[in-house]
């Protein structure tokens, strides 16, 4: 699963580096955030068919017919192998691909002596992109709410001796094939494999990272 990320980078090279061509967020409104939780607006990538779009979701997905928001905390992840026909998801596998951007996330890795919380991020220290899903869910009283959430797939070799599943990362060129909204089913399918462990690095850090209300550089330091 995939229950906490950081996201640091600079907001210009945010822009570069995923082409943004339109952007719902100013500089001034984004900052970094080193222990991205559940129910946080989340800075993610849509693409309308004719370009790159920045803005922020909730993480937690509402579908359209929910009748109550509560039920995104139980939807933060979507199983990349049931996804595509879970009533709950397929809508939005079809027509609401999203990117959702990060630096890093975090893990827990359950020991003899309890849960120590793991960073896994890019040996290259490059941002990358999870593969979401995103929907517009109203409420009774017409407030609208866009929510996301992150795919996760089984484990490749470095987060195995973690965890038994890691969330969807994507190539750039898979990043480009998820946004497409005309996009064949099959090659959305091949996109949803666990990401090469040559290119991944994990590491202990601290416990302060448990709460969510802990929030700064020194999660994401290697300890131990």
């Amino acid at each position: 699963m995939c229950g906490r990320y950081a996201l640091y980078t600079d907001y210009a090279m945010i822009l570069e580096r995923f082409h943004i061509e339109e952007s719902a967020v100013g500089e001034g409104e984004y900052s970094p955030s080193y222990n991205i939780a559940p129910s946080q607006k989340v800075l993610a990538i849509v693409n309308d068919g004719t370009k790159n779009r920045l803005g922020y979701l909730k993480w937690g997905l509402v579908p359209p017919w929910a009748k109550d928001q509560k039920i995104g905390y139980k939807m933060i992840n979507a199983r990349a192998e049931t996804a595509a026909e879970k009533p709950s998801f397929r809508h939005a596998f079809k027509k609401k691909r999203c990117l959702i951007i990060a630096d890093a996330f975090y893990e827990w890795q359950r020991t003899d002596e309890g849960k120590i919380p793991m960073l896994a991020k890019l040996k290259s220290g490059k941002p990358f992109a999870f593969a979401g899903l995103w929907e517009t869910w109203q409420s009774p009283e017409g407030e609208t709410v866009n929510t996301c959430t992150i795919l996760t797939t089984q484990a490749n070799r470095v987060m195995g001796t973690i965890h038994d599943r890691m969330p969807v990362m994507l190539s750039e060129e898979g990043e480009k094939l998820w946004l497409d909204p005309e996009q064949d089913p099959q090659v959305l399918e091949e996109l949803l494999k666990p990401f090469d462990s040559e290119e991944m690095e994990t590491f202990e850090v601290s416990d302060a990272v448990n709460s969510p209300k802990h929030n700064g550089p020194e999660l994401i330091r290697k300890v131990g």
